[in-house]
């Protein structure tokens, strides 16, 4: 039985850990090839060796680099093509930022967040876009967050790179549907990772996001935090053939915490 990825070649960024490490190994599941990035490396080769160990020795490559500085987007799209042989599939999932009151925030604690969300986003995306062009078309999916709708406790200058990232991919799918290329937001609510358990457990997170955490699961109808696996989910359905006809669209994987 072919597995519905199969032949493809996928780009995970922020890919070895939380949400995006699901993604990753949800899509060589589906049988993409998988280039997995991040900012550590041993992080990014343990992602690739868990990969590998559940879904054999297919094609799970790694890259380290800062995509919030120009440049590098276009050296892990390189790398891309000498492993992996081209790009065919984009999750732009490289993200985080200073959650924390408004009038907390720095110059630097708001630089941070847009570079980490937003403009890894737009210079990944803008070193894709030529490969997919040239292709004839690809997919692209970006990782939104449910507090750009719900207006989330302490998330204004988190919400304004967020709703960057939105604004980005509803453009470019108008602009290269007929390229071929969609483009999607999947935007998650609070969704729990091992990391942030982790902290959680060992008591190092401070009050104030656990102040946070309790107000976004209580806004949650389904009464519980998100998975990853449930996110990575709904990347694997944008990504598959038979989402051809989806794009500009943000699927809310928020368990009802704002519904239209």
């Amino acid at each position: 039985m072919r597995l519905p990825l199969e032949g493809r070649r996928a780009v995970v960024t922020g890919g070895a850990t939380g949400i995006g490490a699901a993604i990753s190994e949800r899509l060589r599941a589906d049988g993409a090839s998988v280039l997995v990035a991040g900012l550590d490396d041993a992080v990014v080769k343990d992602a690739c060796e868990r990969i590998r160990a559940v879904n054999g020795p297919g094609a799970v490559v790694g890259f380290v680099g800062d995509l919030a500085v120009e440049g590098v987007a276009e050296s892990m799209l390189v790398h891309a093509d000498t492993e992996l042989g081209g790009l065919d599939i984009l999750v732009n999932n490289a993200g985080g930022g200073v959650i924390a009151p408004t009038f907390e925030h720095t110059v630097a604690t708001v630089r941070a967040t847009i570079d980490n969300n937003l403009m890894t986003t737009i210079w990944t995306t803008l070193a894709a876009l030529p490969r997919m062009v040239a292709a004839g078309g690809g997919r692209i999916v970006n990782i939104g967050a449910e507090s750009v709708r719900n207006g989330l406790t302490d998330h204004a200058i988190y919400n304004a790179a967020k709703g960057g990232v939105h604004g980005l991919a509803v453009g470019l799918a108008r602009e290269f549907a007929a390229y071929g290329i969609t483009v999607n937001t999947v935007a998650p609510s609070y969704t729990r990772t091992d990391e942030l358990d982790t902290r959680r457990r060992e008591g190092l997170t401070p009050a104030r996001l656990e102040v946070v955490i309790e107000d976004a699961v209580e806004l949650i109808p389904i009464g519980r935090a998100g998975e990853v696996e449930e996110v990575a989910a709904a990347v694997a359905y944008l990504v598959r053939e038979d989402s051809r006809f989806v794009t500009g669209q943000t699927l809310s994987v928020n368990g009802g915490s704002s519904m239209s």
